[in-house]
């Protein structure tokens, strides 16, 4: 089912939840991959309805960056998700998301201010408003979001529990190819040289993962150190950050302690595609 209208929308859902059925969201900017499908599937295991809206924000890119460049794909992303099963598509347009006057934000605080929040000025109050407002919209009771934009997960489950959303967010595994690389819908922006040297990422996790987890090595000076080199090696990769964080509160780490979990971050340009990826540990 394809729905444009906001209004409708929650028509439609809250005639569902009268019924008894769970709403699960799975909010995209469409380009769908195998990625955003494996959300998709584990929302219909959860819930009844699953709704997946696809939606380029223009709120959370930032001056620097090429919002009419990004990939629209309705067609196939339409197709992609009636493989899944029965899904409530909703397609809204700018104006009804933003209608005219419109002049209210989600400030965002702590978890936000380093790595993608340095790099992307307003990305994430951009993403924090969007999420909201598409709660609002669906009334969804759970919502699903992949671990690969991890400040993302952490900023919206932060945002959940200080304005006491009556949500529940899960968090999903990242999918990735065969090689490694995490799947994303900038990866088809690649060169294919680049896409050969972009699994270095996952090579990089890999040598954090066994210095951190294996080796017991606390200072992060010499993991960055690693992970900078490991990724300069065999590619003319440009690094934005390769490091440790705090997991609750993604600030960067000078040591880490084994009794705490961590994530590894990291942030890397092949060519004009910028790459993100992580890895959750517990030491």
């Amino acid at each position: 089912m394809l729905i444009h209208d906001p209004a409708e929308l929650y028509r439609h859902l809250d005639a569902l939840k009268r019924q008894g059925h769970r709403i699960g969201l799975v909010p995209t900017m469409g380009a769908l991959h195998e990625g955003h499908l494996s959300l998709v599937r584990a929302s219909r295991e959860r819930c009844e309805t699953t709704v997946v809206s696809i939606f380029v924000n223009p709120a959370q890119f930032a001056p620097n960056e090429d919002f009419a460049a990004y990939p629209r794909t309705l067609e196939s992303d339409i197709a992609q998700l009636d493989a899944t099963g029965e899904n409530v598509v909703f397609v809204p347009n700018a104006e009804s998301v933003y209608p005219a006057g419109y002049d209210s934000r989600v400030r965002v605080g702590g978890v936000s201010r380093e790595f993608e929040g340095a790099y992307r000025p307003d990305h994430f109050q951009g993403v924090a408003t969007i999420v909201l407002k598409l709660f609002n919209m669906t009334g969804a009771d759970e919502a699903f979001f992949g671990q690969k934009d991890f400040q993302q997960l952490r900023l919206i489950e932060k945002m959940v529990a200080d304005l006491n959303v009556p949500i529940r967010i899960r968090s999903c595994p990242i999918v990735r190819e065969e090689d490694g690389l995490a799947m994303s819908s900038r990866n088809r922006f690649l060169s294919p040289e680049h896409r050969r040297q972009a699994a270095v990422l996952f090579r990089a996790l890999d040598s954090a993962e066994d210095m951190i987890c294996v080796r017991k090595i606390a200072d992060v000076d010499t993991i960055r150190h690693v992970l900078r080199q490991t990724i300069s090696q065999g590619s003319d990769a440009v690094i934005d950050y390769a490091t440790v964080a705090d997991y609750g509160t993604v600030r960067e780490l000078d040591r880490i302690d084994h009794a705490t979990r961590v994530v590894v971050l990291l942030a890397v340009r092949f060519g004009k595609t910028r790459l993100i990826d992580n890895r959750i540990l517990e030491p």
